[in-house]
């Protein structure tokens, strides 16, 4: 089954900006989904291949309250993700787009990690 031409433009991007982004235990790989509806973000070790921290417009804190549009669910989950990266001991990260353009949603998420005291 041939995928979408979006789906196969992205995948095609994505694996030009993997190919220069990589974590390290030092410098985690913060990596962006995002979907029609939700969006979440993972902390990776490389190296190890585990996750270290996530967090997702799923959550129980962000969902939980009503009305909120996408770009607000953005920098909810972009100050949540930051939180637990400091509890977790991790200070800097190297952003992973995910083959995603760098604007609305991406941008918000990444704007407020760093106001929340991230260094991408």
């Amino acid at each position: 089954m041939a995928l979408d031409k979006k789906v196969q433009r992205r995948l095609k991007i994505k694996q030009r900006v993997r190919k220069n982004v990589f974590g390290t235990a030092e410098r985690p790989r913060m990596s962006v989904f995002r979907s029609n509806t939700h969006i979440s973000v993972q902390v990776i070790d490389d190296v190890k291949g585990v996750t270290l921290v996530s967090a997702s417009s799923r959550c129980k804190e962000i969902n939980a309250k009503e009305s909120v549009t996408k770009v607000e669910q953005a920098a909810l989950v972009g100050k949540l993700i930051a939180s637990k990266a400091k509890e977790a001991g991790i200070e800097t990260v190297v952003f992973d787009r995910n083959g995603y353009l760098y604007h609305g949603r991406v941008l918000t998420l990444a704007n407020a990690a760093r106001e929340a005291g991230l260094t991408i």
